[in-house]
């Protein structure tokens, strides 16, 4: 298997937190490439014609793309740790959280694109202070849970651990998202001492 994608997307970092946890990442091989959010990646077109990654590609069968996809297909390949809960109040809670932490992504990633890219006239503050607005409300709602979160990995806590490192970062200088949160930063960095969080920092290729 091969995963297109970029070393500082949150969501490649998911694929391949989920691979380490599973006990396939030595079957995945992580290509990343040049990518930007305004001009089209051949590479990646010809696999995902929205033009985004992660992609994975599967010997002797279609690509497969978004990272809820790959997740899934990583899991139910997996002969031994499982990081979806089969059934009953444990999936819907980890399913829960995966929502939270890939909205979270999704608002930072957009501010991100939309802030950097493009004309400066074209910028629409207060558009981009209601996707933060977003993410500042999901990290309230984790700090008042962030008790029943648990050290165990499932695909809840996986999503919910990449999007706080992506805040830490793209916006360490703008979002203190631990002030006031002692609790979630507590759980944060307890989880990120997992060997697939370290293996997969943003900044490691």
């Amino acid at each position: 298997m091969e995963l297109l994608g970029s070393p500082t997307s949150p969501y490649v970092r998911k694929c391949r937190v989920v691979a380490h946890e599973t006990g396939q990442a030595g079957e995945l091989k992580v290509r990343f490439l040049g990518l930007t959010p305004v001009a089209a990646n051949e590479t990646v077109t010809r696999q995902n014609p929205l033009d985004k990654v992660p992609v994975l590609l599967r010997d002797g069968a279609s690509s497969l793309f978004d990272s809820r996809v790959i997740v899934e297909f990583l899991d139910a390949r997996s002969k031994g740790t499982k990081l979806f809960p089969e059934s009953g109040p444990a999936r819907w809670k980890a399913l829960r959280l995966q929502a939270i932490g890939d909205g979270i992504m999704d608002a930072a990633v957009f501010t991100r694109f939309y802030a950097t890219a493009g004309p400066e006239q074209y910028h629409w503050p207060e558009f981009l202070d209601g996707q933060i607005n977003k993410v500042t409300q999901a990290l309230d709602v984790l700090e008042a849970e962030a008790g029943e979160l648990g050290q165990e990995a499932n695909i809840g806590t996986v999503a919910v651990a990449c999007a706080l490192g992506y805040l830490d970062f793209r916006y360490s200088d703008t979002l203190d998202w631990r002030a006031g949160r002692d609790t979630l930063a507590g759980w944060h960095a307890a989880f990120s001492e997992r060997d697939s969080m370290r293996q997969t920092k943003h900044y490691q290729p």
